[in-house]
Protein backbone atom coordinates (compact mmCIF):
# COMPACT_ATOMS: atom_id res chain seq x y z
CA UNK A 1 0.00 0.00 0.00
CA UNK A 2 2.55 2.15 0.87
CA UNK A 3 4.55 2.12 -2.47
CA UNK A 4 0.89 2.48 -3.98
CA UNK A 5 0.67 5.54 -2.26
CA UNK A 6 3.92 7.20 -3.99
CA UNK A 7 2.34 5.51 -7.06
CA UNK A 8 -0.54 7.60 -6.56
CA UNK A 9 1.55 10.85 -5.79
CA UNK A 10 3.49 10.96 -8.98
CA UNK A 11 0.37 10.00 -10.89
CA UNK A 12 -1.54 13.11 -9.65
CA UNK A 13 1.31 15.23 -10.07
CA UNK A 14 0.79 14.05 -13.82
CA UNK A 15 -2.38 14.67 -14.29
CA UNK A 16 -2.18 18.28 -12.79
CA UNK A 17 1.14 19.10 -14.85
CA UNK A 18 -0.43 17.17 -17.96
CA UNK A 19 3.19 16.71 -18.71
CA UNK A 20 5.30 13.48 -17.26
CA UNK A 21 8.53 16.15 -18.08
CA UNK A 22 6.81 19.30 -16.03
CA UNK A 23 5.98 16.59 -13.33
CA UNK A 24 9.28 15.00 -12.97
CA UNK A 25 10.72 18.97 -12.19
CA UNK A 26 7.97 19.16 -9.68
CA UNK A 27 8.93 15.67 -7.84
CA UNK A 28 12.53 15.86 -8.73
CA UNK A 29 12.83 12.98 -10.49
CA UNK A 30 13.77 11.86 -13.61
CA UNK A 31 11.44 12.10 -16.48
CA UNK A 32 11.49 8.11 -17.02
CA UNK A 33 11.42 7.20 -13.70
CA UNK A 34 7.75 9.36 -13.15
CA UNK A 35 6.56 7.43 -16.42
CA UNK A 36 7.68 3.99 -15.37
CA UNK A 37 5.93 4.91 -12.13
CA UNK A 38 3.15 5.22 -13.94
CA UNK A 39 3.18 2.41 -16.26
CA UNK A 40 3.49 0.51 -12.89
CA UNK A 41 0.06 2.05 -11.19
CA UNK A 42 -1.20 1.36 -14.79
CA UNK A 43 -0.22 -2.03 -14.76
CA UNK A 44 -1.33 -3.03 -10.69
CA UNK A 45 -4.82 -1.01 -11.54
CA UNK A 46 -5.30 -2.96 -15.13
CA UNK A 47 -6.07 0.38 -16.77
CA UNK A 48 -5.28 3.07 -18.73
CA UNK A 49 -5.12 6.24 -17.15
CA UNK A 50 -3.66 8.92 -19.48
CA UNK A 51 -4.43 9.46 -23.21
CA UNK A 52 -0.17 10.42 -24.41
CA UNK A 53 0.44 12.61 -27.44
CA UNK A 54 3.09 15.31 -28.67
CA UNK A 55 1.59 18.02 -26.84
CA UNK A 56 1.46 16.24 -23.50
CA UNK A 57 -1.04 13.94 -21.69
CA UNK A 58 -5.14 14.12 -20.31
CA UNK A 59 -6.25 11.93 -18.12
CA UNK A 60 -8.45 8.95 -19.47
CA UNK A 61 -11.75 8.53 -18.15
CA UNK A 62 -10.90 6.04 -15.84
CA UNK A 63 -7.86 8.53 -15.07
CA UNK A 64 -10.62 11.12 -13.82
CA UNK A 65 -12.61 8.84 -11.93
CA UNK A 66 -9.25 7.75 -10.00
CA UNK A 67 -7.91 11.34 -9.50
CA UNK A 68 -11.34 12.73 -8.22
CA UNK A 69 -10.96 10.65 -5.32
CA UNK A 70 -7.47 10.46 -4.94
CA UNK A 71 -6.08 13.43 -4.98
CA UNK A 72 -8.26 15.38 -2.35
CA UNK A 73 -6.41 12.31 -0.27
CA UNK A 74 -3.22 13.21 -1.17
CA UNK A 75 -3.83 17.05 -0.38
CA UNK A 76 -5.07 15.64 3.31
CA UNK A 77 -1.93 13.56 3.92
CA UNK A 78 0.05 16.78 2.93
CA UNK A 79 -1.52 19.03 5.26
CA UNK A 80 -1.58 16.24 7.92
CA UNK A 81 2.33 16.54 7.27
CA UNK A 82 2.55 20.50 7.27
CA UNK A 83 0.73 20.34 10.76
CA UNK A 84 3.29 18.19 12.36
CA UNK A 85 5.53 21.19 11.31
CA UNK A 86 3.68 23.35 13.61
CA UNK A 87 4.91 24.07 17.56
CA UNK A 88 2.54 24.45 20.35
CA UNK A 89 3.92 28.02 20.15
CA UNK A 90 3.23 28.96 16.85
CA UNK A 91 6.28 29.79 15.45
CA UNK A 92 5.82 27.49 12.03
CA UNK A 93 2.68 26.76 9.64
CA UNK A 94 0.72 27.58 7.24
CA UNK A 95 -3.35 28.64 7.63
CA UNK A 96 -5.07 28.19 4.77
CA UNK A 97 -8.46 30.31 5.62
CA UNK A 98 -12.01 30.17 3.13
CA UNK A 99 -14.12 32.82 3.14
CA UNK A 100 -16.08 35.53 0.93
CA UNK A 101 -15.18 38.21 0.19
CA UNK A 102 -18.07 40.25 2.12
CA UNK A 103 -17.58 38.26 5.33
CA UNK A 104 -13.72 39.01 4.83
CA UNK A 105 -13.78 42.55 4.53
CA UNK A 106 -16.64 43.32 6.89
CA UNK A 107 -16.22 40.42 9.53
CA UNK A 108 -13.02 38.54 9.43
CA UNK A 109 -10.12 41.05 8.41
CA UNK A 110 -9.67 42.57 12.68
CA UNK A 111 -9.24 39.16 13.32
CA UNK A 112 -6.89 38.46 11.29
CA UNK A 113 -5.25 41.12 11.66
CA UNK A 114 -4.86 40.36 15.58
CA UNK A 115 -3.89 36.75 14.61
CA UNK A 116 -1.36 37.87 12.54
CA UNK A 117 0.23 40.47 14.84
CA UNK A 118 0.34 37.87 17.54
CA UNK A 119 1.74 34.87 15.15
CA UNK A 120 3.88 36.92 12.23
CA UNK A 121 5.65 33.53 11.47
CA UNK A 122 2.41 31.52 10.62
CA UNK A 123 1.79 31.81 6.90
CA UNK A 124 -1.63 32.93 6.30
CA UNK A 125 -3.31 31.89 2.70
CA UNK A 126 -6.90 33.60 2.05
CA UNK A 127 -9.09 31.85 -0.35
CA UNK A 128 -11.91 34.10 -1.25
CA UNK A 129 -14.53 32.32 -2.95
CA UNK A 130 -18.43 31.03 -2.60
CA UNK A 131 -19.65 29.10 0.14
CA UNK A 132 -20.30 26.40 -1.82
CA UNK A 133 -16.79 26.31 -3.18
CA UNK A 134 -15.13 26.59 0.25
CA UNK A 135 -17.20 23.68 1.35
CA UNK A 136 -15.93 21.72 -1.87
CA UNK A 137 -12.39 22.66 -1.23
CA UNK A 138 -12.38 21.71 2.59
CA UNK A 139 -13.62 18.72 2.00
CA UNK A 140 -10.16 18.32 -0.63
CA UNK A 141 -7.95 19.65 1.92
CA UNK A 142 -7.02 22.55 -0.04
CA UNK A 143 -7.83 24.93 2.33
CA UNK A 144 -7.94 24.33 6.71
CA UNK A 145 -10.74 26.14 8.04
CA UNK A 146 -13.33 28.32 6.80
CA UNK A 147 -15.76 31.25 7.84
CA UNK A 148 -19.08 31.38 5.70
CA UNK A 149 -23.12 31.90 5.68
CA UNK A 150 -24.65 29.30 7.61
CA UNK A 151 -26.30 27.04 7.79
CA UNK A 152 -24.77 23.71 5.76
CA UNK A 153 -26.40 20.70 5.13
CA UNK A 154 -22.88 18.53 4.85
CA UNK A 155 -22.23 15.62 6.67
CA UNK A 156 -18.82 15.35 6.18
CA UNK A 157 -18.41 18.98 7.96
CA UNK A 158 -18.84 20.52 11.22
CA UNK A 159 -19.68 23.76 11.88
CA UNK A 160 -19.50 26.56 14.87
CA UNK A 161 -21.72 30.15 15.27
CA UNK A 162 -19.79 33.74 15.60
CA UNK A 163 -22.15 35.80 14.86
CA UNK A 164 -26.20 36.32 14.19
CA UNK A 165 -26.72 38.59 10.79
CA UNK A 166 -29.93 40.25 9.40
CA UNK A 167 -31.15 40.69 5.83
CA UNK A 168 -32.93 43.88 5.09
CA UNK A 169 -33.85 45.74 2.30
CA UNK A 170 -32.62 49.24 1.50
CA UNK A 171 -32.99 52.06 -1.41
CA UNK A 172 -32.01 55.29 -1.93
CA UNK A 173 -33.97 59.04 -1.50
CA UNK A 174 -35.72 58.22 -4.97
CA UNK A 175 -37.96 55.24 -3.26
CA UNK A 176 -38.76 57.38 -0.34
CA UNK A 177 -42.57 56.28 -0.61
CA UNK A 178 -41.04 52.52 -0.22
CA UNK A 179 -39.07 53.47 2.93
CA UNK A 180 -41.47 56.05 4.61
CA UNK A 181 -43.55 53.12 5.91
CA UNK A 182 -43.15 49.17 7.08
CA UNK A 183 -43.81 47.14 3.99
CA UNK A 184 -45.31 43.53 3.65
CA UNK A 185 -42.92 40.97 1.95
CA UNK A 186 -45.80 40.67 -0.65
CA UNK A 187 -45.48 44.70 -1.24
CA UNK A 188 -41.56 43.99 -1.62
CA UNK A 189 -41.82 41.33 -3.86
CA UNK A 190 -43.66 43.78 -6.16
CA UNK A 191 -40.24 46.72 -6.52
CA UNK A 192 -36.98 46.29 -9.04
CA UNK A 193 -35.01 44.49 -6.74
CA UNK A 194 -31.15 43.95 -6.72
CA UNK A 195 -30.46 40.78 -5.52
CA UNK A 196 -27.26 38.29 -5.24
CA UNK A 197 -26.59 35.96 -7.91
CA UNK A 198 -28.73 32.48 -7.38
CA UNK A 199 -25.35 30.53 -6.07
CA UNK A 200 -25.10 32.64 -2.95
CA UNK A 201 -26.20 31.10 0.15
CA UNK A 202 -27.29 34.71 1.31
CA UNK A 203 -29.60 34.59 -1.08
CA UNK A 204 -30.87 31.30 -1.40
CA UNK A 205 -31.98 31.94 2.52
CA UNK A 206 -33.81 34.65 2.12
CA UNK A 207 -35.74 32.79 -1.30
CA UNK A 208 -36.41 29.82 0.82
CA UNK A 209 -38.11 32.09 3.66
CA UNK A 210 -40.20 34.08 1.43
CA UNK A 211 -40.92 30.78 -0.49
CA UNK A 212 -41.90 29.21 2.67
CA UNK A 213 -44.71 32.30 2.93
CA UNK A 214 -46.16 31.67 -0.61
CA UNK A 215 -43.68 34.70 -1.73
CA UNK A 216 -41.69 34.48 -5.28
CA UNK A 217 -39.19 37.24 -6.11
CA UNK A 218 -37.90 38.15 -9.57
CA UNK A 219 -34.56 40.21 -9.29
CA UNK A 220 -34.42 43.03 -11.50
CA UNK A 221 -30.33 43.39 -11.18
CA UNK A 222 -28.39 40.13 -10.34
CA UNK A 223 -24.93 41.31 -8.53
CA UNK A 224 -21.84 38.71 -7.41
CA UNK A 225 -21.21 41.33 -4.39
CA UNK A 226 -22.63 42.80 -1.44
CA UNK A 227 -21.10 45.95 -2.34
CA UNK A 228 -21.95 46.17 -5.66
CA UNK A 229 -25.73 45.64 -4.37
CA UNK A 230 -25.21 49.01 -2.17
CA UNK A 231 -23.73 50.57 -4.60
CA UNK A 232 -26.89 50.16 -7.53
CA UNK A 233 -29.00 50.97 -4.69
CA UNK A 234 -27.13 54.18 -3.82
CA UNK A 235 -27.61 54.91 -7.41
CA UNK A 236 -31.38 54.52 -8.05
CA UNK A 237 -31.29 51.10 -9.41
CA UNK A 238 -33.90 49.62 -7.11
CA UNK A 239 -34.44 47.95 -4.11
CA UNK A 240 -31.60 46.03 -2.43
CA UNK A 241 -31.43 43.20 -0.39
CA UNK A 242 -28.29 42.98 2.24
CA UNK A 243 -27.26 42.27 5.59
CA UNK A 244 -27.72 45.17 8.08
CA UNK A 245 -24.54 44.58 9.86
CA UNK A 246 -22.38 45.08 6.55
CA UNK A 247 -24.37 48.60 5.63
CA UNK A 248 -24.08 50.15 8.68
CA UNK A 249 -21.85 53.55 6.59
CA UNK A 250 -24.06 53.44 3.89
CA UNK A 251 -27.40 53.68 6.81
CA UNK A 252 -25.67 55.60 8.62
CA UNK A 253 -24.49 58.42 6.36
CA UNK A 254 -27.89 58.48 4.88
CA UNK A 255 -26.87 56.84 1.38
CA UNK A 256 -29.49 54.30 1.68
CA UNK A 257 -32.53 54.15 3.86
CA UNK A 258 -33.74 50.19 6.00
CA UNK A 259 -37.73 49.27 4.67
CA UNK A 260 -38.65 48.44 7.71
CA UNK A 261 -40.90 45.15 6.95
CA UNK A 262 -44.04 44.02 8.88
CA UNK A 263 -42.70 40.75 9.37
CA UNK A 264 -38.74 40.75 9.67
CA UNK A 265 -36.60 38.02 7.89
CA UNK A 266 -35.26 35.50 10.81
CA UNK A 267 -31.97 36.00 11.41
CA UNK A 268 -29.41 33.61 10.01
CA UNK A 269 -25.69 33.16 11.02
CA UNK A 270 -22.00 33.28 9.99
CA UNK A 271 -20.05 30.35 11.35
CA UNK A 272 -16.68 28.54 10.89
CA UNK A 273 -16.52 25.83 9.21
CA UNK A 274 -13.93 22.45 9.12
CA UNK A 275 -13.68 19.00 8.31
CA UNK A 276 -15.69 16.61 10.46
CA UNK A 277 -13.19 13.91 12.39
CA UNK A 278 -10.22 16.15 11.53
CA UNK A 279 -8.53 17.66 14.27
CA UNK A 280 -8.27 21.53 13.64
CA UNK A 281 -4.26 22.92 12.94
CA UNK A 282 -3.25 24.92 16.04
CA UNK A 283 -3.49 27.97 14.06
CA UNK A 284 -6.95 27.40 13.08
CA UNK A 285 -8.21 26.85 16.75
CA UNK A 286 -6.32 30.39 17.79
CA UNK A 287 -8.37 31.83 15.21
CA UNK A 288 -11.58 30.46 16.46
CA UNK A 289 -10.46 31.55 19.92
CA UNK A 290 -9.92 34.95 18.95
CA UNK A 291 -12.73 35.46 17.44
CA UNK A 292 -14.87 34.31 19.76
CA UNK A 293 -13.28 36.17 22.63
CA UNK A 294 -13.96 39.26 20.88
CA UNK A 295 -17.35 38.53 19.84
CA UNK A 296 -18.19 37.50 23.77
CA UNK A 297 -16.91 40.79 24.26
CA UNK A 298 -18.94 42.57 22.27
CA UNK A 299 -22.14 41.06 23.29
Amino acid sequence: MATRLDLYNIFCQVAKSKSFSKAAKELFMTQPAVSQAVMNLENDLGIRLFTRSPKGVTLTNDGKLIFEHVNPAINLIRVGESKLLETRSLTIGEMKVGVGDTISRYFLLPYLAQFHDQYPNISLKIINRTTPEICAMLKSGEADIALCNLPIKDSALETTKCIDVHDIFVCSDKYEDVYSSPRSLEEIAQLPLIILERKSNSRQYVERHLISKGIRITAEIELGSHDLLLEFARFNFGVACVVEEFSQDYLRKGSLHKVDLIEEIPARSIGFCFLKGVPLSSAAQKLIEIVNSKEALNK
